[in-house]
């Protein structure tokens, strides 16, 4: 079970980037189509002035049932180790355990 507070942590930045995320591309797009390097500069800096955290590159994808961030498989939502026990107990639909 990963600790409280860094799944917290983890909801956090969730939020801040679906609140900055109009912002973000709107300086993007003009940062990308402006015709002078002075109105670039600009642009970027109102673009450092977002919060650090608000970046979709600070995501990272967690298990929802223990919180852990490593073997994570985006098909089901759930670790390595999770899968391997809702699926041998028959808890994660289509899932079938290879046998040869």
């Amino acid at each position: 079970m990963a600790k409280k507070g860094m799944i917290e942590r983890e909801k956090k930045r969730q939020r801040l980037v679906l609140k900055y995320k109009e912002t973000r591309n709107l300086i993007k797009n003009d940062i990308k189509f402006s015709d002078s390097f002075g109105k670039t500069l600009i642009l970027s800096k109102e673009l450092e002035k977002l919060p650090f955290n608000s970046m979709r590159i600070r995501l990272r994808n967690r298990c929802f049932v223990t919180g852990k961030p490593r073997g994570f498989y985006r098909d089901f939502g759930l670790s390595r180790n999770m899968l391997r026990f809702m699926g041998h107990e028959c808890l994660v639909p289509g899932l079938v355990k290879a046998s040869w």
